[in-house]
């Protein structure tokens, strides 16, 4: 197992703290300096388990719809239904993996972190690691401020029952992940600034051509749409060409229901503060909410924010610590945080 530590290789004034001065609280003062050598080595056998294991359960879940379409109609809806869950939560897998590669600690090797993660985990869902890098450092810089890049994903929450019921009713009709989408490509196409928040900026159009947005849309996509054509092209190899509308269908509605209640769980109703002891949550996950909503241990979202260079198989880790140290307490289930940010009386 290849392993390296941000302290190791003499960078940890950039690595390890570089989120103290926003969150005012120093990382030496949570850990000793061998538990931080310890917590930050990353591992390219981690990474490269990480990636294999979501596309394997990405081929499950193909296996899993196509074996309903050989079922009676009784059978064939839960069972199609529970296969595109599976393809969108690992969706919501490969975007985790694209945001630990984004702090460059999926892999030690920093051309896995910025290459092969990049084809292998972000486009393949759309994302640009080059450009979440940027827009996602903001966010840990300026966790619960105004000028937070990913706020949007929590405004008004907590709220009413029947307000975050109508949020999901969204979600599973389809409407939310075609506005993503269509938000993506204009996105790609220069119309509007990146983002993978829900605030919209439109960016200026004086002097573009249409040949202009061609050459934009198509350099900013090219790469996603030779990921979607290996997919398609390795499912029609197999004689079952007619699966990848069931990517295209995750994508469209579990995958947004899942990245909403990830979110929800991760910041919304936390305190508007620079402490990101208490701008943030950590969330207890059993198997399900990991297959779904917390892949690759991302319910651990307060010692993330604590340090960032702690790579996600080692998060478990740096709770234990924590907790032993009575830093944060025993933490609430997904459901329970839910009920807890429907709770506003209409």
């Amino acid at each position: 197992m290849n392993t390296s530590s941000p302290l190791a290789d003499g960078i940890q004034s950039d690595a390890v703290y570089a989120h103290s001065p926003a969150t005012r609280r120093k990382v030496t003062d949570l850990f000793s300096r061998e538990e931080i050598q310890r917590l930050t080595a990353r591992s390219d056998a981690w990474g490269a388990w990480g990636i294999a294991s979501t596309w394997g359960l990405i081929a499950a879940g193909f296996a899993l719809t196509g074996w309903a379409l050989t079922l009676p109609a009784a059978a064939m809806i839960p069972v199609a239904g529970l296969g595109v869950a599976l393809l969108g939560g690992r969706q919501l897998a490969l975007a985790i993996l694209s945001h630990e590669a984004s702090h460059k600690t999926l892999f030690a090797n920093p051309w896995a972190n910025d290459v092969l993660a990049d084809w292998l985990c972000a486009r393949p869902i759309g994302l640009d690691l080059a450009k979440y890098r940027v827009h996602h450092f903001i966010h840990h810089t300026k966790t619960g401020t105004p000028e937070d890049t990913d706020i949007s994903l929590v405004a008004g929450l907590p709220c009413s029952r029947t307000s975050l019921l109508r949020k999901f009713a969204r979600d599973l009709s389809g409407l939310t992940g075609l506005k993503f989408l269509l938000g993506r490509v204009l996105m790609d196409a220069g119309f509007l600034k990146w983002t993978v928040a829900s605030k919209v900026e439109k960016l200026p159009q004086d002097g573009r051509t249409a040949w202009d947005v061609v050459k934009t849309f198509a350099g900013n996509s090219w790469k996603a749409a030779v990921m979607n054509g290996v997919l398609f092209g390795l499912l029609a190899a197999a004689g079952h060409g007619e699966l990848y509308l069931a990517w295209v269908l995750a994508y469209l509605i579990p995958y947004p229901l899942f990245i909403r209640i990830r979110a929800m769980a991760e910041h919304a109703g936390t305190e508007k503060t620079t402490d990101m002891f208490r701008n943030t949550r950590t969330t207890r996950a059993g198997l399900v909410a990991r297959t779904f909503v917390a892949p690759c241990h991302v319910n651990f979202h307060i010692e993330h924010h604590a340090m960032a260079s702690v790579p996600y198989f080692r998060l478990p880790d740096a709770n234990a610590l924590l907790r032993a140290r009575g830093l944060v307490d025993e933490p609430p289930g997904y459901l329970t945080v839910l009920d807890r940010l429907s709770s506003v009386q209409a």
